[in-house]
């Protein structure tokens, strides 16, 4: 199978088309072009041309066979930008959309561990989080307190692996843990992902762990401030 992925939710912009191909431990993804470049903001202006350039690397749209986008949680805009261009491009291609968890990625961009952890600094005192124990989720992700984080942490024993940006918020606490700070999902992780994805089931919808921070304007434009009571 050959996928094209497309990541904007965190502090990384890629895309990318590999050649992915079931084995006896698992999906094994190639990459075929992928472009892939740290950033926190202006994903919008780089996603286009660098899915272009990646897609013309790997020999043109017409041998992709579905595409794959994380939906978060991560940024509002990102997650926005991600989104509406691979929904624009498989309704363009008529190819399947999958819609890939960021933290589920992170989590198999950790590599084969028994125990994983992956947290996503929310800010304010909140970290998005997942568990797993021998590949196992044990429950939804979830926007948890730093607090009940670290205690779900340290119930994963030692050898656990901490992925992603809330990792470095209790590493310094959760003793024996090993500490992967990612800026996002590997695309080759993202790949096997989409690859292995049931497209039914795996809607390109964002998924939102808590209400945006932005608030909507109290009035509209010209319109004078109230009178103060």
């Amino acid at each position: 199978m050959r996928v094209l992925v497309v990541d904007t939710a965190l502090g990384l912009c890629s895309a990318g088309v590999f050649a992915v191909e079931a084995g006896a431990e698992g999906w094994a993804a190639r990459p075929l072009g992928l472009r892939s470049e740290a950033m926190s903001k202006g994903h919008q202006e780089r996603l286009a041309g660098m899915a272009r350039d990646a897609v013309a690397e790997a020999g043109g749209f017409d041998g992709i066979d579905r595409i794959g986008v994380t939906i978060g949680p991560g940024s509002f805009t990102g997650l926005r930008v991600g989104l509406a261009f691979a929904q624009g491009l498989g309704a363009a291609l008529d190819r399947p959309v999958v819609g890939i968890s960021t933290l589920d990625a992170l989590a198999a961009s950790a590599g084969p561990v028994s125990a994983t952890a992956a947290l996503i600094d929310a800010r304010r005192g909140q970290v998005y989080a997942r568990f797993w124990r021998d590949g196992v989720a044990e429950g939804p992700a979830e926007a948890l307190s730093i607090e009940a984080v670290r205690d779900r942490a340290l119930a994963l024993g030692d050898g656990a692996r901490l992925v992603g940006s809330g990792a470095a918020l209790i590493a310094d606490e959760v003793p024996g843990a090993a500490a992967l700070d990612l800026a996002g999902p590997s695309p080759e992780a993202l790949a096997r992902l989409t690859a292995a994805a049931d497209p039914a089931e795996s809607p390109p919808r964002p998924l939102y762990l808590r209400a945006p921070d932005a608030t909507p304007p109290t009035r509209l434009p010209g319109q004078p401030r109230p009178p103060a009571p």
